[in-house]
């Protein structure tokens, strides 16, 4: 036969996730290998609950990342990701589910994954429930893993940040990222293939290779005091994109945000990567972060509150922009300066 699945490894291979899962947080009411996951969910904190739902995937720096051995790095990335979309809703993380997708198990590999996963989401404070790990030789090239999570949190109604408060005269406050996150790997695989010495090239302290596998920040631990005490209009994830494409996002239609790109504390693997592809700035914005990971809205009389406490948590956060009057537009006025330059 062509094509076979081991459901002998496979089995086995699952059942020994639950070293990482059972008994890991009591909110998880039953162990790896039930139909369904049961999650206790206590609601008497809140008036009015609602839950808050996304799905992600690391996208190509997957494929990096596997072929480096940087297995356990790209899972952070993956579930620092996906917690960030829900937080900027202002939401509590509850409970993550995981996706491999491979064509032939590795039950090791299998299991760096989950552990991984697991070790993301405790230290975010939720809880890796289970989820699905599937064999499809048919459909996945033996040595290929896809991976995919699912996470659910919940706000109280009151306190959902949506941006629907924004206002003219509010200011935006950038947070920077620890380097490219999970945005434009198809470019830096290409550049990485067509000159074999970027990998090593020394860029500050670090390799070219370590800068660009850096994970993910997840910016929870950092918000979440500024949730408890209402202090932000509107947060957007900065990725795929750009800050063009992603702080429109949560702006109302009476208003635009004017973006200073020279305010932006750009760091120097982005002036490697110009340097290296001679993207335009116009694309450089678009592909990536540019230093700039998470965007925050809030009202003028509160801005020193919210820049110190984000600065007091470890944070790089700076103003670089204001809200104006327009039509729902993100609008970059200056350029950006690279470091270097």
């Amino acid at each position: 036969m062509k094509y076979r699945v081991d459901i002998a490894t496979a089995n086995k291979a699952k059942s020994d996730l639950s070293t990482f899962i059972d008994g890991k947080d009591n909110r998880l009411l039953n162990k790896v290998g039930a139909f369904a996951s049961l999650f206790s969910l206590d609601l008497s904190r809140f008036k009015e609950p609602v839950l808050v739902l996304k799905t992600e995937e690391p996208g190509s720096k997957q494929v990096l990342a596997f072929q480096q051995d940087r297995i356990e790095s790209v899972c952070f990335d993956m579930i620092h990701h996906l917690i960030n979309d829900c937080i900027v809703m202002g939401a509590e993380p509850l409970a993550v589910q995981d996706l491999i997708v491979c064509g032939k198990m590795d039950p090791g590999i299998v299991k760096r994954v989950v552990s991984a996963c697991a070790a993301a989401c405790q230290a975010q404070g939720c809880v890796l429930t289970g989820g699905e790990t599937t064999e499809q030789p048919d459909v996945v090239p033996s040595g290929t893993y896809i991976l995919g999570s699912s996470i659910v949190g919940i706000v109280e109604r009151s306190r959902i940040i949506d941006g629907s408060k924004i206002r003219a005269g509010d200011v935006v406050i950038g947070v920077g990222s620890s380097g490219l996150h999970t945005n434009g790997y198809t470019l830096i695989r290409d550049l990485l293939a067509r000159n074999e010495r970027l990998a090593e090239k020394c860029v500050g302290q670090i390799t070219f290779l370590d800068a660009v596998l850096e994970p993910h920040r997840c910016y929870y631990q950092s918000l979440k005091g500024l949730f408890e005490a209402e202090s932000l209009r509107g947060l957007a994830h900065i990725t795929g994109g750009g800050v063009k494409e992603n702080l429109n996002r949560i702006l109302p239609a009476n208003v635009d945000a004017e973006i200073d790109l020279s305010a932006y504390r750009v760091p120097e693997i982005f002036s490697v990567i110009k340097q290296e592809s001679r993207l335009s700035d116009d694309d450089m914005l678009h592909t990536f972060n540019m230093g700039v990971g998470l965007i925050a809205v809030c009202s003028p009389d509160l801005a020193s509150d919210v820049l110190g406490h984000l600065n007091d948590s470890s944070e790089s956060a700076y103003v670089v922009g204001s809200i104006v009057k327009g039509t729902g537009r993100v609008r970059c006025k200056d350029t950006l300066r690279y470091p270097g330059a």
